[in-house]
């Protein structure tokens, strides 16, 4: 018989080590070289509205963002740049800013040096960076201040906006070739390419490899997985992930934790966004939390409590566990800013709330507290498990809000320094 150890061998899991070895220091936050994987997102305010991005990026932060990327595509929003930083710094939000540079980013850092001290990184799109004779000077140009003001630059290509001339050339020479490849894999070439190249023109010109984040992007979760693969097995810069356009609700979020989800399984991406289409008027907080789940249920990082709970059935009628999984998630999330000094580790808590007893008390023991309501024809008890132990049977119309008091007293006795006060099961 094959020992027992061989036979695991093949089903072991969990993730694998990050790929890049180069470290970049941007603003406060270390990115790759070992660091956790941060999480980032851009605001879709108008920059040149101090107020309105300033609100917007203080309360992305709040959400979890590590690092803010803005829009500075004109002279008001390059100049509105060191009040928006100067603003977050007196609210106490030191959230490092990235600047979103095309077209002109050469122009607006230079004439704005304020604004290119008060960002802590610039991105470089290098299909719009310059075009023709001028694409050097201007690259050139934004890595000459980069490194003058100490800063880290991230080299951002994407698949709408390819440089073409790199395109071209490698169509032709993929049509002169005996074994031509399909158009798509030469474009996907392309894409890595153009990373690539930049980066190394941008250490040619002065700037080291800890000063880089290499990214490309695409909409396509194949097409994504099959180019961060090759430009990760092609280099050791640190890298940015993230499915570029990838949509709205449901679709975009699916779609970004399927791509994303295989690549950082693979070891690739220091750093992600989840870039979801928000509904209008939408809380633009959601791609931040979304990406915060991506990372912490595959065992990354840890960001806030998890609450596990059944999907409902027929033998679960009641919309009880539904009402109290959400507004024990939601309360946690709100609760999670101040619990983060108060509660040192509580993020680390699991809560089961569970629907009947099929699957109930199993899950609710698994969890450091957990509670398994009622089923369709159970009897109106609802057994609450404290560390695999049952602790207590909750009974009556205030079920729900007896179960969150007692999470809260968990909370309390574990993570904020109380002596733990579990009495023997009823």
């Amino acid at each position: 018989m094959t020992d027992l150890k061989e036979r695991t061998k093949t089903i072991e899991a969990g993730p694998k080590g990050r790929h890049s070895t180069v470290q970049v220091v941007v603003g406060n936050v270390k990115v790759g070289g070992g660091a956790p994987i941060v999480v980032q997102s851009m605001t879709n305010t108008d920059t040149a509205d101090v107020d309105s991005t300033v609100n917007q990026v203080a309360a992305l932060a709040r959400a979890g963002s590590e690092m803010v990327r803005i829009t500075v595509d004109r002279d008001e929003a390059a100049a509105a740049v060191p009040h928006i930083r100067e603003k977050l710094d007196k609210m106490g939000v030191d959230v490092p800013l990235i600047g979103d540079f095309h077209y002109i980013g050469h122009k607006l850092l230079a004439e704005h040096p304020a604004c290119a001290a008060a960002l802590s990184k610039y991105r470089i799109n290098p299909g719009n960076v310059g075009f023709k004779n001028k694409r050097d000077s201007q690259f050139t140009d934004i890595v000459e201040i980069a490194i003058k003001n100490d800063k880290a630059v991230r080299i951002g290509a994407n698949w709408g906006s390819l440089d073409q001339e790199l395109l071209t050339r490698l169509m032709e020479e993929n049509a002169k070739s005996p074994d031509p490849i399909d158009a798509r894999a030469v474009t996907r070439e392309a894409m890595v390419q153009s990373a690539l190249l930049s980066a190394k023109r941008a250490e040619e010109i002065g700037l080291p490899k800890n000063k880089m984040i290499l990214s490309a992007k695409v909409s396509n979760v194949q097409d994504l997985i099959a180019v961060y693969r090759e430009l990760a097995a092609r280099s050791d810069y640190a890298i940015h992930l993230g499915l570029t356009e990838a949509g709205m609700g449901s679709k975009g979020i699916v779609a970004s934790s399927a791509a994303l989800g295989i690549l950082l399984q693979d070891g690739i991406g220091d750093t992600i966004r989840v870039s979801l289409t928000p509904e209008p008027g939408g809380d633009r907080t959601v791609e931040v939390k979304v990406g915060q789940e991506i990372l912490q249920t595959m065992g990354f990082r840890t960001f806030v409590p998890l609450v596990a709970a059944c999907p409902g059935c027929g033998r679960t009628t009641s919309t009880v566990f539904q009402e109290l999984a959400r507004d024990i998630q939601e309360f946690i999330r709100d609760e999670m800013p101040s619990w983060k000094t108060r509660y040192p580790g509580v993020e680390q808590l699991n809560v089961a709330v569970m629907g009947c007893i099929v699957n109930g008390p199993g899950e609710s023991k698994h969890a450091d507290i957990g509670i398994s309501l009622p089923g369709t024809g159970e009897t109106p008890a609802a057994p609450v498990f404290v560390d695999g132990e049952k602790f207590r049977t909750l009974r009556g119309p205030t079920i729900a809000a007896d179960f969150k008091a007692l999470v809260i007293e968990y909370i309390e006795q574990r993570y904020g320094g109380g002596a733990k006060a579990v009495t023997a099961a009823e």
